[in-house]
């Protein structure tokens, strides 16, 4: 078998138009992949240089291949399954710029370059005042970028028309605010002056977004089916469900230099990326929060058997489209279908998503995915939310420990909330446990025994399942 790179493959050859920070999964999956299809099918004709944002990476074993690996798309697409696999070849090139600086620096010369990407995971953009601007890169993403971008001021000597377009894709609110803010401070802490700071705000735009697609990664367990399907030695093949949505909070002029519409992509631009965050948190990270314990709690495992067991699946839809749904201010039909996609994304068959893998830390994301939708929807209806308090109350359980069937539950948490649920249980006094999982301010940031109704439904609850078990407690909550 031949071993892939472009001398064994027919490949196309693009000009240098983005760079891009990272070269894991998820970008190759998902932006490379969206910069694949404007080639195809757009004017777009732009390649991508990979800039490797930290020490160790693996830009030498995806130049070992000349910048090509095969995607595998899987999933379900309005009802129908769906198996593709497909050579991506946009990739010209990757760079390690702690061993060859010089042609990073490079990169900013290059009239060409339009567009910067970015994913350095949630931490990458930071502030680091150890940075220097004489650091052969900077250690930060953003001081590296700072120390680009003044070098494309300098070399276009301010023109005002080789200002880049720049699109963090990190999964950070306002990510592109926070990245511009730390520019800001760069620019302050190394004194690049006034004129650069002009040049950097009016010729560039950093622009907020949203990206969502699951990307399980390099496929292991059927790596050598997917060699004989595509008859190439790829040591990069990455799998990826065939869902995927990109929302850029930009104007119009930058979707024209960009145009994934003319694609057929599920690329939005928007006036706010804020009610895009929200419908996702809310309709896809809410449900999953609380179907996991209630799942897991009713003997099944993964996020799939949930959403297809008659029961729990009937409180799934309950918890998405009765409750969390109606606390979004989206149009109803735009929720629904969105809802809908989610749905199809939990029963996706190749992928199996396990609903402990999703329950560590259980009560920090129930704060932030399920809790404001609990207040939206108890101001807007005047009642509380069955199935979110019965998830709360789920989850709580778990927290307690003890065995389902012969399997010894281990729940997965900071130190001292283990211990509070511990405390909290060994009385079995299921009002105490309301109270003081309500009150753990620690936790929530605030006493919830204040919103009204919600410690009695909560204990309410909590003895539904010590006597019922989870599967009567949810036939009781929503009949």
């Amino acid at each position: 078998m031949e071993r892939l790179d472009r001398k064994t493959a027919h490949a196309a050859s693009y000009p240098d138009k983005v760079i891009q920070f990272g070269e894991g999964n998820f970008l190759r999956a998902f932006v490379d992949w969206i910069i694949w299809n404007l080639d195809r099918k757009t004017d777009f004709n732009g390649g991508v240089v990979v800039v490797q944002p930290i020490e160790k990476g693996m830009v030498d074993m995806l130049n070992s291949q000349d910048g090509l690996y095969h995607l595998n798309l899987q999933g379900i697409d309005k009802g129908v399954p769906v198996d593709s696999i497909d050579m991506i070849d946009v990739i010209n090139r990757g760079i390690n710029p702690y061993r060859d600086f010089d042609e990073y620096m490079k990169l900013a010369e290059n009239p060409d370059i339009r567009f910067v990407i970015s994913n350095t995971t949630e931490a990458g953009i930071a502030f680091d005042p150890s940075c220097r601007l004489e650091d052969r890169p900077a250690s930060s993403y953003p001081g590296k970028l700072t120390q680009l971008l003044y070098h494309r001021y300098e070399h276009f000597k301010g023109d005002p028309t080789k200002g880049f377009i720049i699109f963090p894709c990190e999964l950070i609110f306002l990510n592109g605010k926070e990245l511009k803010k730390c520019i800001s401070s760069y620019i302050d802490l190394w004194n690049l002056g006034d004129g650069f700071r002009e040049w950097f705000e009016k010729a560039c735009g950093v622009y907020c977004t949203l990206v969502d697609r699951i990307v399980p990664g390099y496929p292991k367990d059927n790596i050598e089916e997917i060699r004989r399907r595509i008859g190439y030695e790829d040591n990069l093949v990455v799998k990826a469900e065939i869902f995927h949505l990109w929302v850029i909070e930009a104007p119009a002029e930058i979707e024209a230099e960009f145009p994934a519409d003319k694609a057929g992509l599920n690329v939005l631009f928007v006036p706010s990326e804020a009610p895009y965050h929200a419908r996702k948190v809310t309709l896809l990270n809410g449900p999953h929060t609380v179907l996991s314990p209630v799942g897991y709690l009713s003997g099944l495992d993964t996020v799939k058997e949930c959403v297809e067991d008659p029961l729990i699946g009937k409180y799934v839809r309950q918890v998405m489209y009765g409750e969390l749904l109606e606390t979004l201010d989206l149009p109803r039909p735009e929720l629904e279908k969105f809802a809908g996609d989610v749905l199809e994304r939990f029963v996706n068959p190749y992928v199996k998503h396990f609903v402990t893998s999703i329950m560590l830390n259980s009560f920090p994301k129930y704060r932030t995915r399920d809790l404001p939708g609990l207040k939206t929807y108890l101001e807007r209806k005047g009642c509380l939310p069955e199935g979110l308090v019965l998830g709360l109350a789920a989850i709580a359980t778990y927290y307690k420990g003890g065995k389902r069937g012969d399997v010894e539950i281990v729940p997965a948490d900071d130190a001292s909330t283990i211990a509070l649920l511990k405390e909290l249980w060994a009385e079995g006094d299921v009002k105490k446990v309301a109270c003081g999982v309500l009150g753990a301010t620690d936790i929530w940031g605030e006493d919830l025994n204040l919103i009204p109704g919600l410690t009695d439904m909560l204990a309410e609850d909590l003895e539904l399942i010590q006597t019922r078990g989870m599967r009567g407690a949810v036939e009781a909550v929503i009949g």
